[in-house]
């Protein structure tokens, strides 16, 4: 995935939030990171249109959006570092999540601490 296609689509994300947007438009690169943040409760839905070619895809907002970033280098982080970085990016131990891709696939950072896997870290949000 990307870097500067999913930090896009993120600030995206936090531009249409701050303007009280409904929904937003983004490319279909980024499902994985959405799923999560829907399964987490901060967008409601998003509906793929035209998967098969460069199609767009329509995210309903919710208001739960402060920030959310992506990491634009390579961080590699260990099962057991997971919660330190955790506690360095996220702004209190209640809100936010880390997303990581992991050889089990795309999970949060409390799924990764579950399974016990590391990866890299793709981004964030709270």
């Amino acid at each position: 995935m990307g870097r500067r296609i999913l930090n896009d689509a993120l600030r995206s994300i936090v531009n249409a939030e701050r303007r009280g947007k409904a929904t937003v438009e983004l490319k279909p690169v980024i499902s994985s990171f959405l799923n999560i943040m829907k399964y987490r409760g901060y967008i409601k839905n998003f509906e793929v249109h035209d998967p098969h070619r460069v199609g767009r895809i329509t995210v309903d907002l919710q208001g739960r959006v402060n920030d959310c970033r992506a990491l634009t280098y390579r961080q590699d982080i260990k099962a057991k570092d997971i919660e330190k970085y955790k506690t360095l990016k996220l702004p209190t131990r209640q809100w936010g999540y880390v997303v990581i891709s992991t050889p089990d696939g795309v999970l949060d950072h409390e799924e990764a601490i579950r399974r016990n896997v590391g990866g890299q870290v793709l981004g964030y949000f709270h």
